[in-house]
């Protein structure tokens, strides 16, 4: 099974496997839907293997619970075999499994004999999530499996000049006993590369030229556009095409956003922003080290970069929003995990596999998570969720923790409650720095809140007003807080006639903090405990840093 010359990485690796004898079954899982370039055509993953990789083999069989067993090539000599009706073949999954296998023992009898078989074998199995699904209620689930495991490593299989290669969309979805097999590879198929995207692109180009420019250069087409399915580019060309219009460089992020969040279904969303750390008001220590960061990351000097940051304060301190300027300032795109947690077996995990695969393919990228102490589960769940908590925080660390990704992938945590977070997740190596995100400490820091915001709302207040007002300003005002008063001032104004000033001053006679003073005084405790560096938290809230939160 020599792999042709340009074949992508997980097809040498499995090329590799074979021809050293290390194993006989493979289970591919991830982009398996996707299509690949050959040549001058684009053809899917089935096609490859069949044409492609397994071109040297007599005889190619393969099943998937739509079209039943087919025998792709080699029909022939499958009819040798006294066992075989050719034009009955089974239909059912068991039925399936029990012809191949009969058919292989076949072979293995002829070995036996001293006739030596000179048939070589593959069997393609798609939707091996679907014929032996990891929640155990698949199709005779337990001769399924007890098969499968047989075709991986016991005789005469593994004696055969034989390989079955399981198709999978998420390893996880997959029966553990299968997946999971010593005797079995599992081969993860990524998404596209800039190069496969540039390959792919040159052979869109010649078939649909109405969708590019004459001097396109695909090779900044590719790179922008990195995370995306050839398949979903291909769709979006076709429709480009026959708009004739002109595939351009000033919506390819508006595409690759709308191309990602499609094929990702709904799992993840991407932040736009065209804020920087300017729009964001105080805190001038971390905004420095903040500037810092994304300059190595600019440079590639990535040894000094953390692994990830945890944003952490009371409710409305501006967590998104600070992660909304960090994207703006960065210029790199910022990947939201949306709740990917799924009521059904396995789901939850496989979702987990989907949104791995596009943060791989994304290149330089920020993944941000917000209220992550009720997203990154727990290392012991009890048996409330019948393990799922344990099983994703398992996942969420292993990646984190990838040192291959440092520099390529920067994991942002947000919480009210930081303790509530794992301890593991948050240590070096995959926290780095974590950040404290503190309210107002004075009038004239509340001022200056409310002032930032007004401006935004287009509300007309003088310094003069702002300075006359200062004294009756509260503290501990947070970001959500300030941007609430002012919303209402500026309704005051439109809906009395009144001047900004004297709306803004009405509206603070007789305010109230949202957040009551015992949850907000415990959060900022924590907060406080939290931060790697004292320099981060305001000198007024250093006192809490040492102090013990009470419960």
């Amino acid at each position: 099974m020599p792999a042709p010359q340009g074949a992508p990485g997980w097809a040498n690796e499995l090329a590799l496997a074979y021809e050293s004898g290390a194993h006989g079954q493979f289970i591919l899982y991830g982009n398996v839907h996707d299509r690949i370039a050959v040549g001058n055509r684009l053809v899917n993953l089935a096609g490859y293997l069949e044409n492609e990789l397994l071109a040297a083999f007599q005889v190619v069989l393969s099943y998937d619970l739509g079209n039943g067993l087919t025998i792709e090539r080699g029909g022939e000599l499958v009819e040798k075999w006294a066992g075989a009706d050719l034009k009955r073949t089974p239909r059912e999954p068991l039925d399936a499994i029990h012809y191949i296998s009969k058919y292989l023992r076949y072979l293995g009898n002829l070995r036996a004999l001293g006739r030596e078989a000179k048939e070589n074998v593959a069997v393609i199995l798609r939707g091996i999530d679907q014929i032996a699904p990891a929640d155990g209620h698949g199709y005779e689930h337990g001769s399924l499996s007890s098969l499968l495991r047989e075709w991986a490593g016991e005789s005469p299989f593994s004696e055969l000049a034989f390989t079955s290669i399981l198709i999978a969309d998420n390893l996880n979805d997959v029966e553990p006993q299968v997946a999971f097999d010593a005797h079995t590879a599992r081969i993860r198929v990524p998404l596209p590369d800039a190069p496969a995207l540039e390959r792919a692109l040159t052979i869109l180009k010649t078939q649909q030229p109405a969708a590019f420019a004459a001097d396109a250069n695909l090779g900044q087409l590719a790179a922008a556009l990195a995370g995306v399915t050839v398949s979903a580019l291909e769709s979006l060309i076709k429709v480009r095409a026959h708009e004739k219009r002109v595939l351009g460089t000033p919506d390819l992020t508006r595409i690759k956003k709308d191309l990602v969040e499609r094929d990702s279904a709904g799992l993840v969303e991407f932040i736009e922003s065209k804020r920087t750390l300017d729009d964001y008001h105080g805190q001038d220590a971390l905004k420095q080290w903040l500037r810092q960061d994304i300059a190595l990351w600019q440079q590639g000097d990535l040894k000094a970069l953390p692994m990830g940051y945890l944003l952490c304060g009371p409710v409305g301190t501006g967590k998104t929003f600070l992660v909304e300027c960090l994207a703006g300032e960065a210029g790199v795109p910022v990947v939201k995990l949306k709740n990917f947690r799924d009521r059904w077996v396995g789901s939850s995990e496989g979702n987990l596999e989907k949104i791995f695969r596009l943060v791989r393919a994304l290149g330089r990228c920020m993944v941000f998570i917000d209220e992550a102490d009720q997203t990154l589960g727990r290392r012991e769940s009890g048996s409330g969720d019948s393990g799922l908590s344990g099983r994703l925080y398992s996942m969420i660390a292993q990646e984190m923790a990838d040192t291959a990704n440092r520099g390529r992938v920067l994991w942002i945590l947000a919480s009210s409650r930081p303790d509530l977070i794992e301890v593991d997740l948050k240590r070096p190596g995959r926290v780095d720095v974590k950040v404290p995100l503190m309210p107002t400490a004075t009038p004239a820091e509340s001022a200056g809140l409310i002032a930032a915001l007004a401006k935004r709302y287009g509300l007309p207040l003088e310094a003069a007003d702002l300075g006359r007002l200062e004294p009756k300003m509260p503290t501990l005002m947070t970001p959500g807080a300030a941007e609430a008063l002012v919303v209402k001032a500026y309704r005051h104004s439109r809906t009395q006639s009144v001047p900004a000033a004297a709306a803004l001053e009405a509206c603070l006679i007789g305010y109230q903090n949202p957040v009551p003073a015992d949850v907000l005084e415990f959060q900022m405790r924590i907060a406080a405990r939290e931060a790697t560096d004292l320099a981060f938290v305001p000198e007024p809230f250093r006192k809490f840093a040492a102090a013990t939160p009470a419960a």
